[in-house]
């Protein structure tokens, strides 16, 4: 296997630059999860920006029925939302979909702004047990998994969320979680 020339010195500047460009696009395409920043950097040559680059393929797609999305610390192409419904018409999306309830999504918001919260912790902030069944299917899901042990008496687990629960809602980080006060404000807590 050739090794990949990342400078492309013989080319003008604004081809180089397309050829950037249409490298990232490459990788993003055939990636089933956000792709880092330091692994775009391995097709471009040395000292470009990848968010440059990234923001001018983003508006190459501008008017396109996808998108780059920033999500779990890194980037990937989405279907933009308004296109959902044309997808499940016609598409086969099987096993894509989340079936989430309501407070399936409000114990998946605690253990996100408490993480690493132990079960015992999500009764308190609940009022009442969460479900071990609830729990296993969050798992199943990948939108949780096991946090540190916790260091009270029996050392119990506890739970977190993970990057597929940062794609699933598309949150670049935790810190792009709503303000609690402004959920509070608009009624939804």
């Amino acid at each position: 296997m050739a090794e990949l020339d990342r400078e492309l010195a013989d080319l003008p500047p604004e081809l180089r630059w397309r050829e950037w460009m249409r490298r990232i696009e490459a990788v993003l395409f055939a990636s089933a999860s956000p792709v880092p920043r330091e692994e775009l950097t391995r097709v471009v040559g040395q000292g470009v920006s990848v968010d440059l680059l990234i923001d001018d393929l983003a508006a190459d797609l501008d008017g396109r029925a996808f998108e780059i999305a920033a999500v779990a610390g890194g980037w990937m192409f989405r279907t933009r939302p308004a296109y959902a419904p044309a997808i499940h018409a016609a598409a086969d999306v099987g096993g894509q979909g989340l079936d989430l309830s309501d407070h399936d999504v409000a114990v998946l918001a605690a253990i996100a702004y408490h993480q690493p919260v132990t079960r015992d912790g999500l009764k308190e902030i609940f009022g009442k047990d969460i479900s071990r069944d609830l729990i296993g299917r969050l798992h199943g899901q990948g939108l949780i998994g096991t946090g540190p042990r916790s260091p009270r008496r029996g050392a119990p687990y506890t739970f977190v969320t993970t990057q597929r629960f940062l794609v699933v809602f598309g949150l670049e980080s935790l810190q792009d979680l709503p303000d609690p006060e402004q959920l509070a404000d608009a009624g939804v807590v």
